[in-house]
């Protein structure tokens, strides 16, 4: 998968995000979750970009390891936002789903460029 792509999905999904805060804050007056949930969320794009600006292979998949772990959070916070009631089940299953493509493809990327340093070494 291009790096482009996730570059591109990563920030979709922060823009999502980022909605789906403004929304709940603004008619629940809920600050803590989506505090929480904003922070992570827009953190994967975070990662993203800088992995893609790393110094080295090794850089690259540290800060991809970091948007990895930045996912699979969201992927919580989504989970508490939905069991507290302040997403409908389609809002959670929607962005859940994001979340879960995101990670699995972050993984995927981690995984092929740690399979090439392998190869490369041995």
């Amino acid at each position: 998968m291009s790096q482009s792509i996730i570059k591109k999905k990563s920030f979709d999904f922060a823009v999502r995000v980022t909605n789906l805060c403004r929304i709940v804050r603004t008619n629940d007056k809920e600050y803590v979750i989506t505090s929480q949930l904003l922070r992570s969320g827009t953190s994967i794009g975070a990662n993203v970009r800088e992995a893609l600006n790393g110094l080295s292979k090794r850089d690259f998949v540290f800060k991809l390891t970091l948007a990895q772990k930045e996912c699979d959070e969201t992927r919580y916070w989504l989970e508490l936002m939905k069991a507290s009631n302040y997403v409908s089940q389609r809002e959670y299953e929607e962005l859940h789903d994001e979340a879960t493509e995101l990670l699995r493809i972050i993984r995927s990327i981690i995984l092929t460029v740690k399979s090439q340093e392998n190869r490369t070494e041995n």
